[in-house]
């Protein structure tokens, strides 16, 4: 009898844990890779397992990525570029040819990727991109779809659509109103059904951080999920953070055209930590400490919450699109170089992150302003620098922007100089460069020595975004 009352309460024990982690979900990071200098993906993988994270999400399908990813047991979403969509969409041929070297391979031999999601674009149906993806991604998703059955696979990789946070929204504020925009209910409807029928889940981004920069009636503290933050109010329901508000908004847009059964994937939220006001570590590191004890505990109103949420982003990369904003850059959780940025952790067990172990760097050397030189012409060849290289941390509310003359003109030139890999003629400038081995970082401003990989690439932004950075330099550099 005692056994049979053992038995029953492991049992129950078990029940309610398998419960929880039903109802809490699984938590993931993106991993993307638009960086100078990519942390080398067996590293990368490495700082993956050593932090307790289970699943990532990618947004291409990069073979060194995948290799490394072998063998892990590391649950991946691939990620299609936008500009294969319209591809994808016009070609069967192209779908099953895509999924047979991005998919297939990866299923045979006894170092398998563990692959669960395709994910056919990023945000393919944000505002900024107006028509130029949308009628050709529900085409696309059905080819790879067709793909994946036809090399058995359909049962075992779902495949998902990753909308962006502007996709819905209440005018009102009011999450009981919420819907999809106007151009988009009849793309939603058709996608929403493609994943019903497949039991695939709906991905989507939250933005708390964005929605505190857009909106006068969201503050910092209610962002933070901060008790003393004041609460808003609809109907009988009472909002105590922005999470909660953003994500029912989006339940009643999913409701609203006839889809509140489908499953929920947060695809991306985060906080960066550079780049734009209250874009700081301390801050970054309260909002994902109160995101993880909030999916934790199950506080709130959410009556279904998602299935699993992936965190944006693992690491900084200097090479993404600014045009939304400089933080774009520094969403990572870790530096470029995979160091911690402040105290967290996905992992129970531990209280904070563990660090990339055994980086490889290039030489302790900095490129400098020569102060010996005529600097009257200095601020030029800073622009020239910041053309090509990051110089975000520099420009207004930035970490670096308190540094001053020339101090943000030697970050600049040292951006170039890092970037091309400690090429002597980087750090020219019209003679006005110098090459130290004095680490010219001061207080929060680091001056970065970069990574020592194969991987280096010195690719020039748009011209729009070049010039709209170029912009933003002149005004934040004394002449």
């Amino acid at each position: 009898m005692e056994l049979m009352g053992l038995f029953l309460l492991i049992l129950a024990v078990t029940a309610e844990l398998s419960f929880n982690v039903t109802t809490v979900g699984a938590v993931g990071v993106n991993w993307g890779t638009e960086a100078s200098h990519p942390l080398p993906p067996s590293k990368v993988v490495e700082l993956l397992k050593s932090n307790g994270i289970a699943m990532v999400k990618l947004f291409d399908a990069d073979p060194k990525v995948l290799r490394a990813l072998s063998g892990s047991n590391i649950g991946v979403t691939v990620g299609i570029p936008n500009y294969m969509i319209k591809s994808l969409n016009a070609s069967r041929k192209v779908a099953e040819s895509w999924v047979h070297d991005n998919v297939t391979r990866y299923f045979n031999g006894g170092n398998r990727v563990r692959i669960e999601y395709v994910a056919v674009g990023d945000e393919p149906f944000h505002q900024s991109y107006g028509n130029q993806y949308r009628p050709f991604v529900i085409g696309a998703a059905m080819n790879i779809q067709n793909a994946l059955a036809k090399a058995s696979l359909g049962s075992e990789v779902k495949v998902v659509v990753p909308s962006s946070f502007d996709s819905f929204l209440s005018e009102s504020g009011r999450p009981s109103l919420g819907h999809f925009r106007a151009d988009l209910n009849k793309t939603m409807i058709e996608l929403l059904s493609f994943l019903t029928k497949h039991h695939s889940p709906f991905f989507v981004t939250l933005s708390p951080f964005l929605s505190f920069h857009q909106n006068k009636n969201i503050s910092l503290d209610f962002s933070l999920f901060k008790e003393t933050a004041q609460a808003h109010k609809d109907r009988r329901k009472t909002y105590k953070n922005s999470y909660d508000l953003s994500y029912d908004t989006l339940a009643s847009a999913l409701s609203s055209i006839g889809f509140s059964d489908v499953d929920i994937v947060v695809s991306k939220i985060g906080w960066p930590t550079d780049g734009a006001a209250n874009a700081t570590s301390p801050t970054a590191e309260i909002f994902l400490k109160g995101l993880m004890a909030h999916l934790e505990k199950k506080t709130g109103s959410l009556l279904r919450p998602p299935i699993e949420t992936y965190i944006e982003s693992l690491l900084d990369e200097d090479h993404r699109n600014i045009s939304s904003g400089n933080f774009e850059r520094h969403w990572g959780v870790f530096t470029f170089d995979g160091q911690a940025k402040y105290g967290f952790s996905f992992n129970h067990n531990s209280k904070k992150l563990v660090n990339a172990q055994n980086v490889q760097y290039l030489p302790p050397k900095w490129c400098v302003v020569n102060n010996n030189k005529d600097l009257s012409n200095v601020s030029a060849r800073a622009l020239e620098a910041c053309a090509v290289a990051d110089c975000t941390s520099i420009l207004p509310v930035g970490t670096c922007s308190g540094i001053g003359w020339p101090g943000n003109v030697s970050y600049a030139f040292n951006s170039l100089y890092q970037q091309n890999d400690h090429g002597a003629e980087s750090c020219n400038f019209g003679g006005l460069g110098l090459i130290t081995t004095v680490d010219p970082s001061e207080d929060n401003c680091r001056f970065s020595v970069q990574l020592d990989t194969a991987h280096s690439s010195s690719q020039i932004p748009d011209f729009f975004q070049s010039w709209l950075l170029l912009l933003l330099f002149l005004l934040s550099v004394s002449f």
